[in-house]
């Protein structure tokens, strides 16, 4: 049986996430819901609600989206028809006949598409499918809330001599309105409205002219509003029908109610459905805003979460436009407690708190922002104590309150218990609040709780690395700028680099000197040690990310290259198809040449076309007949091919041409002289002219000489001159 107290819930900022998808919510009742949300109690309504919560994400990318679920809550209706002979105004049963038929059609689409929403049509399947309610208040209700004129025999009488008594007052009121304007008796305004009536506006000094009843007058007194009596007299008839009518549409209402009323459970069941449909859409519509997903759930007491964010501050970061960085934590039964210490500001609660939060959220139906290979078992029991607990109200100071945690803690916890500290041990002494907190811990551990804490205490980072089953942690800082780089790294304790700290701050050096005097050397050097190992890790966590982004520039040049190679190698056999077919065509150009000749000799006609025939058969025998598909599609690949190279063998011209039209250079000559040190134009050799004769030089090469033109020899270096 799952149990998470209020205060857990606040300590992990559950409410926040709870307001966030109220927010997304299209209804009054689906609003309220949310905040109401809390962690399952067994495990299987827990599956359902993730697999519901996951089926309605994946309706945001198919082409099957769930459709509106949207209505106007009827808790007042229904509130009403529970009183006995009670009945509904008219807009209350088009309220009623929208939720029924909004249901409907949600449920007839949920059960054509199950294999894409299984999960949410079971639920979909606890609500009866019925358009009876539809039918009873459509016979009477028309589509803009009216009551129908045949709503009953009656009604259709009633509305019927209505409008021909209306007919009957407006005629007599218009004979009226032209007989005594023709007569001057009325204002310019000629007529107007008192008490819902139709009156004429009479000039008060002819009002006892004009025959009919007195209903008002201006407020100047300068007007009588006169009904004329030919009028009245429908008016009077009209007043008794409209009265009919009304009580008619009392007794149909009723009627319908008292038909309605046994729907009653049936109408609070549409209204759950839909309002838990809209808590459902809202739960989809926060995961896709925070990439939440749904990561394996086993029976292993196993706790993965890689690349996890913590989902209030993904969104506020992401408002803001600046990076949050995801955290990897793993539990395991080997490895169930982690001690996570170093210097503050470094994210060690921002960590704590990410792992309670989505184990909290996951345990409530939510999908949350990890790494799809992640996972996570249940814990029957999630306690924490975050954050300033210094409790006025109790007159509690914070390590008492602490103590009154750890109290409940111990009482508690036991192999089904996730337990998040921080700052474990704060609040007193701390030789001797670090004793008794070393002690918590270790009943923690014996319990077989996971947990993680996070700690400034040497002795309990010593303690974690003592237990088998337990392990510390920090949060790397760059070894340079004491800057933060908000990533966890398992496997080793933290300095909080309080020198350090204090250093780059500006407190003068012989301050900090003394302060270290004032301790014991071996915490110093135990905190020295830490910090050192710590900035070493921060160099190979950066030389492992240069080697990696290395590794992924390399393997993008590999892909580059192996692309090349397929398109030159495309290239090749295309080339090699073209030099193939042009030497088929050189090889049967010589033939007809030799035939040419054979024939002008010898002007044998039949020859002639005999040895043509046997030409043409021996190619045909070799061809393949191709269909005209694949006959198009090979002659389109050898035009491109020969455009290729026709395109590569302009550009060769084109260089070429360029190469000629260049202004040939001419290199400066060197008149050689006997000691130049020379060699020959393609050659490498070096050596020394000794004489020269005519146009030829003795060059010494040092183990033997040459003789050489003039012409053939390229200057090295000069003869320096004496």
């Amino acid at each position: 049986m799952i149990s998470i107290t209020e205060k857990t819930l606040q300590d992990l900022q559950f409410p926040t996430v709870l307001e966030t998808i109220s927010d997304m919510c299209n209804t009054d009742i689906g609003k309220q819901k949310a905040l109401e949300i809390t962690p399952f109690r067994d495990e299987e309504t827990l599956m359902a609600a993730l697999n519901q919560t996951s089926e309605y994400v994946s309706s945001f990318q198919n082409n099957n989206s769930i459709p509106n679920h949207g209505f106007e809550a009827v808790t007042h209706e229904i509130k009403f028809l529970s009183i006995e002979d009670s009945f509904l105004e008219v807009g209350g049963f088009r309220k009623i006949a929208n939720l029924s038929a909004t249901v409907n059609f949600l449920l007839n689409f949920l059960r054509k598409f199950d294999d894409y929403y299984p999960e949410i049509n079971r639920r979909a399947a606890q609500v009866e499918l019925t358009k009876e309610l539809i039918t009873q208040i459509d016979a009477v209700v028309d589509k803009y809330g009216e009551i129908k004129d045949n709503a009953s025999p009656v009604l259709i009488d009633i509305r019927r001599n209505i409008n021909s008594v209306r007919g009957k007052v407006n005629q007599s009121f218009g004979i009226a309105l032209t007989q005594y304007n023709g007569l001057g008796y009325l204002d310019d305004i000629k007529e107007s409205f008192v008490q819902n009536r139709r009156v004429l506006a009479v000039l008060a000094m002819y009002r006892r002219k004009v025959r009919g009843t007195i209903l008002g007058s201006s407020k100047t007194g300068s007007i009588a509003y006169v009904e004329p009596e030919a009028t009245l007299r429908y008016s009077r008839e009209l007043s008794n029908l409209e009265y009919e009518e009304a009580e008619e549409i009392t007794r149909i209402l009723k009627k319908l109610s008292n038909g309605v009323r046994p729907f009653l459970p049936l109408l609070k069941q549409y209204q759950d459905f839909l309002s838990d449909v809209d808590v459902i859409a809202a739960k989809a519509k926060y995961a896709d805003r925070i990439n939440g997903i749904m990561p394996t759930i086993s029976n292993n007491r196993r706790l993965y979460f890689r690349d996890a964010y913590h989902p209030i501050l993904y969104l506020n970061n992401k408002q803001k436009k600046e990076i949050t960085h995801p955290q990897t934590i793993e539990l395991l039964q080997e490895n169930r407690i982690i001690v996570i210490s170093g210097p503050n500001a470094g994210g060690k609660t921002i960590s704590l708190k990410t792992v309670g939060l989505l184990q909290l959220m996951l345990q409530s139906g939510m999908l949350i922002p990890v790494h799809e290979r992640s996972e996570t078992f249940l814990f029957d029991r999630i306690v924490t104590d975050i954050g300033d607990n210094q409790s006025i109200e109790n007159h509690l100071s914070t390590y008492s309150y602490r103590l009154k945690n750890m109290n409940y803690f111990l009482k508690k916890c036991n192999n089904k218990t996730m337990f998040l500290i921080d700052e474990f041990g704060t609040g007193s002494d701390p030789e001797l609040g670090g004793a008794l907190a070393e002690i918590f811990l270790e009943e923690f551990y014996h319990r077989e709780a996971f947990g993680i804490i996070t700690t400034h205490y040497s002795n309990l980072k010593i303690l974690a690395n003592e237990l088998p089953f337990a392990t510390n942690a920090n949060m790397l800082f760059d070894e340079k700028t004491l800057e933060p780089m908000y990533k966890l790294v398992l496997g080793q304790a933290g300095s909080s680099f309080t020198f350090e700290v204090a250093l780059k701050n500006g407190i003068p050096f012989s301050l900090i000197n003394r302060a270290k005097k004032k301790i014991e050397v071996g915490k110093v050097r135990f905190d020295k040690t830490i910090a050192t190992l710590q900035k070493e890790r921060s160099k190979m966590e950066k030389t492992s990310q240069t080697l990696k982004e290395e590794e992924t520039r390399a393997r993008e040049e590999g892909k580059k290259m192996e692309t090349i190679n397929v398109k030159i190698k495309q290239k090749l056999e295309s080339y090699q198809e073209l030099y193939d077919s042009n030497q088929k065509t050189i090889y049967i150009g010589q033939k007809i040449e030799d035939i040419s000749e054979k024939y002008f000799n010898n002007k044998n006609k039949k020859d002639l076309i005999g040895e043509f025939l046997k030409i043409i058969e021996i190619e045909n025998s070799k061809r393949k007949k191709a269909s005209p598909k694949e006959a198009k599609a090979i002659v389109q690949k050898k035009k491109e091919v020969i455009k290729e190279v026709e395109v590569q063998v302009e550009e060769i011209r084109k260089e070429k041409k360029e190469k000629k039209l260049k202004p040939v250079v001419v290199k400066p000559t060197h008149i050689l002289k006997v000691g130049d040190r020379v060699r020959m134009l393609d050659g490498k050799a070096v050596g020394s002219i000794d004489s020269i004769e005519k146009k030829k030089a003795t060059v010494n090469y040092g183990i033997f000489t040459s003789k050489v033109n003039l012409d053939e020899l390229e200057l090295v270096e000069a003869v320096k001159k004496k």
